[in-house]
């Protein structure tokens, strides 16, 4: 994974050379993402800088890639998994210059139309693709938004791309999140979506029953996919269910290569381990446990509140975001990233995507009935590029650590999300699998974990680390926000105007990066309680009451539910 900065719709009287140096310098505030190596192509056209992490192919798959002919040029931050499956379905001749898996992307271009061969990777990606001969421009974004892309048009009207918004921002009056699942052709100016699926629809999955053993073998399926890699690899290790199953999984495999089909050993079979807390909390002590019984060689790093509370403006800055549970929770995951780049690994699968495939965050006990139940998935994996997608992606590649999330995996999705919601649903009083949210996934994964991990109750990444991080940052909010300000809030932050102190707090910090008024439009708003939608807050009385995201806010559910006093939680 890396970053990638592209100028397009370059005029007859653009003075290319300065254009050049203007575009690395934009493109060096993101090279973070990938601090490997720099490449640019130019023509009177358009201009594309890649910054490299170097993950596949480290000694020769430098970017942007050119076609043999060099009238293709493409940079792509991201990975294709099945690349070697595409090029044995192609049907014309290609000359590949590289052993990179996305160089697949310029072959597939050449004999297929975007519509089509986009809905053929299997990967996550951004990507702009320049055809010099037809003066095209072709950019597109994988289908959850798992990779950032932001675009946006300077004063002369040039349309511009970057992965992350700090590279347009001072450019572009109009930068905008690229959404996910679609592509732009610039020969006819049309933004296209290109993944739609059946099981979008409750009424197409309704009464459709996935067994455990295909559940199991999909996500295995995916999780082996997601190790190709030439380089020190690790896992995400929170102790909870879903970053323990990718961690089991992960295990099995890591003794061989996959890009060599198995057949070869690992250049590195040791599989490590990363997790992060506060003394004392509870993801380091489940990490452990899990970590045990996997026999990973596992690292758990403890922070401090203050440690926390000094990145906290450098994570914004990072993340490109005001919104509180991601905040609360890049910051522990930013801080891990710094340990485990020291530590020299560039590369780690995490969990991200199986609470919004099953309904795994608490509130869910409260869906009135399937319907509701999936209609609430669907808009939460909609919302995945704003919010974990984002926080997972940002927070690593802040230090240049690649993080990979195979419950995303697109044959892994078109499995678990057929199933009908009634068989995810939490039954409440039954004394099997369902007593508890994710039910289905754990019976899937029965034996393979301890009890105390595979039956862990659900905790949001920012309660795991240690219930101290969220109320010490409530604690320094309250000190630095005063009553008045809050009060006078949609004066200052007239979109999205901040509810409570803590909300207040960050978005002072994100307005001193991004002051404009498209930046903050980037980030979607809207009432949350326990990581909901909107919407779900019609599903139980109390939760109209409710300002905070937190998993403890789930009062009755959550073992650590918190009392609510004047719309805030309190513990």
């Amino acid at each position: 994974m890396c970053s990638i900065f592209g100028i397009f719709d370059l005029q007859p009287g653009d003075a290319l050379q300065s254009l050049r140096q203007h575009a690395l310098e934009r493109s060096q505030r993101q090279r973070h993402r990938g601090p490997d190596w720099s490449g640019v192509y130019l023509d009177a056209g358009a201009i594309l800088v890649h910054e490299r992490l170097a993950i596949v192919d480290p000694a020769g798959g430098s970017q942007p890639l050119l076609s043999d002919d060099g009238q293709l040029a493409l940079a792509v931050n991201g990975e294709i998994y099945n690349h070697q499956q595409l090029k044995g379905e192609l049907t014309e001749a290609y000359g590949f210059q590289t052993e990179s898996d996305c160089e697949v992307i310029n072959a597939l271009y050449r004999e297929d139309a975007p519509a089509s061969f986009l809905n053929r990777l299997n990967g996550i990606f951004a990507f702009a693709l320049w055809d010099k001969a037809q003066g095209r421009a072709l950019i597109a974004r994988d289908p959850i938004g798992v990779v950032p892309l932001y675009w946006g048009h300077d004063r002369e009207g040039r349309l511009r791309v970057a992965s992350e918004m700090k590279a347009l921002v001072d450019d572009c009056a109009d930068v905008a999140q690229f959404p996910p699942g679609h592509w732009y052709d610039s020969a006819t100016g049309a933004l296209t979506k290109y993944y739609d699926r059946p099981w979008r629809d409750y009424d197409a999955v309704q009464g459709v029953d996935v067994s455990s053993q295909e559940l199991r073998e999909a996500f295995e399926a995916a999780v082996h996919r997601q190790l190709m890699t030439d380089v020190p690899y690790g896992v995400l290790l929170s102790g909870g269910l879903d970053s323990s199953l990718v961690a089991t999984v992960a295990a099995r495999y890591a003794r061989h290569r996959i890009e060599d089909g198995d057949q070869t050993e690992a250049w590195w079979p040791r599989l490590h381990s990363f997790a992060i807390g506060l003394h004392g909390s509870p993801d380091l002590a489940a990490a452990k446990i899990a970590a045990d019984k996997l026999g990973t060689v596992h690292h758990g790093f403890e922070y401090t509140f203050e440690e926390g509370l000094d990145a906290l403006p450098e994570v914004i800055r990072h993340i490109e975001t005001y919104d509180v549970t991601t905040i609360r929770a890049s910051t522990p995951m930013f801080l891990l990233a710094r340990r485990i780049k020291a530590m020299g690994v560039k590369m780690v699968l995490s969990g991200e995507g199986s609470d919004e495939i099953f309904g795994g965050y608490l509130y869910f006990h409260k869906a009135p009935n399937a319907r509701e139940f999936h209609d609430e998935l669907i808009r939460k994996l909609d919302a995945l590029n704003n919010y974990d997608c984002l926080r997972a992606n940002k927070s690593m590649m802040a230090w240049g650590v690649e993080p990979r999330v195979p419950f995303l995996d697109r044959e892994f999705l078109d499995v678990a999300m057929r199933m009908d919601a009634a068989q995810k649903m939490v039954k409440k009083g039954d004394s099997g699998p369902q007593r508890m949210e994710k039910g289905v996934l754990r019976a899937a994964f029965d034996g393979y974990l301890p009890d105390e991990i595979l039956w862990r109750q659900k905790e949001q990444f920012s309660d795991g680390v240690g219930y101290g991080w969220i109320d010490g940052l409530k604690a320094h909010a309250e000190a630095q926000v005063s009553d008045r300000e809050l009060a006078a809030a949609d004066k200052r932050f007239p979109h999205n105007p901040p509810q409570t102190k803590e909300a207040y707090f960050y978005r002072s910090l994100f307005e001193r990066f991004y002051p404009t008024p498209a930046a903050a439009e980037t980030v979607p708003g809207g009432k949350s309680i326990a990581c909901s939608s909107p919407a779900a807050i019609a599903w139980d009385a109390s939760f109209a009451a409710m300002a905070d995201p937190s998993g403890r806010a789930v009062a009755g559910v959550h073992v650590d539910a918190v009392e609510h006093v004047g719309g805030v939680a309190a513990s």
